[in-house]
């Protein structure tokens, strides 16, 4: 493939898919690129139709492959939330220092053994007119009592992945790329893309 442009606003969300799909995607663009494109509200369903209303979004108003991601935090104690709601959690306006300090005060007392939780992701591929493909990832881990390291962004210093001892604002950005919800979905849509190219190769005709 040779461009497609992220369906994001969020800087760090761009650079970590960026350096993921190297050597899949000849040119990975932004938003940042198109300031003039407009994405709709996110919604409150789920990140599958998020996802893809921000694909769609970009593929009508560029007419070249769009990609649009959602995630989102779900911890255990809060009975899922905030989920979808995750950028939005302290408030329409909130940055994340602002939903990190909700969190903590949310869950302030609870054990570890009460405080799991995962990250989830949705990429949207939509390619054409009808051509619209789906692949999430999932990071389960713990919530932390207080924020470590500088890395990252949203909730990544509060969050710690199971099988780690560094929240994932601690992690270098590879190790973080190896095992993260975004990661996990990048790989997939690795795959499906690397099967794409493989059956559009000369002798193959494309699915």
């Amino acid at each position: 493939m040779e461009v497609v442009v992220l369906a994001t606003k969020n800087g760090g969300k761009a650079r970590e898919i960026q350096a993921m799909l190297s050597g899949i995607v000849a040119r990975v663009e932004s938003l940042a690129d198109h300031p003039h494109v407009k994405l709709p509200p996110e919604g409150a369903h789920s990140y599958r139709e998020n996802a893809l209303e921000k694909a769609r979004a970009v593929w009508r108003a560029l007419g070249v492959p769009a990609l649009g991601d959602d995630s989102g935090l779900e911890v255990d104690a809060l009975d899922g939330a905030p989920g979808v709601t995750s950028a939005r959690f302290a408030g329409p306006d909130a940055d994340d220092a602002a939903n990190n300090a909700r969190m903590l005060a949310e869950l302030r007392g609870l054990p570890p053994s009460r405080r799991g939780a995962r990250f989830c992701c949705v990429l949207a591929l939509v390619s054409g007119e009808g051509r619209e493909e789906v692949v999430e990832g999932i990071c389960p881990g713990t919530i932390l009592d207080a924020p470590r390291g500088s890395e990252g962004f949203g909730y990544d210093p509060l969050f710690l992945p199971d099988g780690e001892a560094r929240s994932f604002a601690e992690l270098p950005h590879d190790v973080k790329n190896a095992i993260s919800h975004r990661g996990r979905a990048v790989r997939a849509l690795r795959v499906m893309l690397e099967a794409r190219r493989a059956a559009a190769a000369p002798g193959r005709e494309t699915p």
